[in-house]
């Protein structure tokens, strides 16, 4: 059965940087995903980062996102593909996002989102033994 993950719970409301909780992919057959980002509310003069981290121990997830999703300013749907199949040492993702505002300085940036993964069919062009080589 293909993973379905809520990284970040459809219509959370947030108000300032953070972080999603952890998701063991582990059992993901193909390690490829598709994000959907949806953002319900939002106000002006204001920005959305999203992105998803890895880690191999659900601990220490680096210093760079496995992805970074578009910037955001305004409501709608942003959709990527998320592929770790070069990436067998990732074992566990999380989101994390951060709001920008600029302008007047009231109200606080307030955004209303929510972030999913679907598993899908594996999307890359290489075989099994260009990844065993890649990966190694």
């Amino acid at each position: 059965m293909a993973l379905q993950l809520e990284m970040v719970p459809a219509q959370t409301r947030v108000e300032k940087n953070g972080e999603g909780q952890r998701f063991d992919i582990s059992p993901s057959a193909t390690r490829t995903f598709l994000c959907t980002l949806i953002i319900t509310g939002v106000i002006e003069q204001q920005s959305l980062d999203v992105s998803v981290w890895g880690s191999g121990d659900g601990e220490s997830w680096g210093t760079k996102p496995l992805l970074m999703l578009p910037q955001r300013f305004y409501r709608g749907e942003t959709r990527l593909i998320l592929d770790l199949t070069l990436l067998p040492e990732i074992k566990y993702i999380r989101a994390a996002w951060v709001l920008n505002r600029w302008g007047r300085v009231a109200p606080v940036p307030r955004f209303v989102f929510g972030l999913q993964l679907e598993e899908i069919s594996a999307v890359s062009g290489h075989t099994t033994a260009q990844k065993a080589a890649l990966s190694s």
